[in-house]
């Protein structure tokens, strides 16, 4: 993993980065990969893989949104009934051009996708193939901008996060990890990665046991857990406080969602460069690497369903917490 975090920044750490320069690089790994298994037999199709590049405009300038589907043996692209995970990669932007110069801590999520797909691509083109498929997006902007927040500033996106979830959320995905820098607060002081509880439809659960023994196998020290609040699952532009927008596809997917955080022992500013860890970030990507093995057998669960529809049934749907404005139910 950490070689393809080192070939994604490479990519990213540039003015010109964009989104053909990353989708040619993972066609390029399934290519390789294939080539150096030539001979082998039963190597999968890779007709069934998908990668593609969206350009989408907002106020505050454009980004590419890159999307790549790995399919599994047994998921929905084959027929079969294995599970779909979706893994995104959150951020305003890679670079805060012509503010900063460099790669900034923001893009460490979308390193970490970028480096899963990869990975996972890799795998397929060798014949590695998972049981369930595998929905993987983020996007790509040297020059997003940057804005204030408390106690460190953060990046903007050139696009709001209603485009984010719109083109990175597929209604195929029936779990969701979120990986996201979550530097900038004072919340959790711990240099490394950190798993939020689950959040469904507005309900903030109880963290993952089976997510929990995922993070401490990956990382081989007890796991930590992102504090997260009902203000951090509401969606943004509602005037209260976010830590950030790590739960922000919650708002906009009923399937569970959990947080993934690259975390820093200080509060770092998201605009700051040279703030990246490399080792954190592929730890991050085996996070989801893993996840996607164990949750496409059904060997993994993000939450406890009988658990969240007696919730329901005793207290009622919260989802009026995934729309904007003064919606009430």
């Amino acid at each position: 993993m950490l070689k393809h975090v080192l070939e994604v920044i490479e990519l990213l750490d540039r003015p010109q980065a964009n989104g053909r320069l990353l989708a040619d690089h993972l066609c390029s790994v399934l290519d390789t990969a294939r080539a150096q298994a030539a001979g082998t037999a039963d190597l999968p199709d890779p007709a069934g893989v998908g990668i593609s590049v969206e350009r989408v405009e907002g106020a505050g300038g454009g980004t590419d949104f890159v999307k790549v589907t790995v399919p599994g043996r047994a998921g929905r692209q084959a027929g079969g009934s294995a599970p779909t995970l979706g893994i995104l990669g959150r951020l305003g932007g890679v670079g805060a051009r012509p503010e900063r110069v460099g790669l900034v801590s923001d893009a460490d999520g979308a390193v970490a996708a970028l480096a899963a797909a990869a990975k996972l691509l890799d795998m397929y083109g060798r014949g590695d193939v998972l049981e369930g498929d595998v929905v993987l997006s983020t996007h790509v902007c040297p020059d997003a901008p940057t804005r204030p927040h408390d106690p460190v500033p953060f990046m903007d996106s050139p696009v709001s996060v209603l485009d984010c979830n719109r083109a990175e959320i597929d209604p195929t995905m029936d779990a969701v990890v979120s990986i996201d820098t979550t530097k900038g607060n004072r919340l959790l002081n711990h240099r490394g990665v950190a798993l939020s509880p689950t959040v469904r439809q507005g309900w903030i659960l109880r963290v993952s046991d089976d997510l929990l023994g995922i993070l401490e196998t990956v990382t081989g020290e007890a796991a930590h857990v992102l504090p997260i609040t009902t203000q951090d699952i509401t969606p943004y532009g509602n005037g209260v406080h976010h830590i950030n927008s790590i739960m922000q596809p919650c708002v906009a997917t009923d399937a569970p969602v959990v947080g993934l955080a690259v975390t820093a022992g200080s509060a770092v500013a998201g605009c700051a460069t040279g703030a990246s860890h490399e080792g954190d970030i592929a730890a991050a990507g085996r996070f989801a690497l893993e996840t996607a093995k164990e949750f496409g057998r059904g060997a993994a669960h993000f939450h406890d369903a009988a658990e969240f529809d007696r919730l329901v049934e005793l207290y009622g749907p919260m989802t009026r917490l995934q729309a904007t404005g003064d919606a009430r139910g």
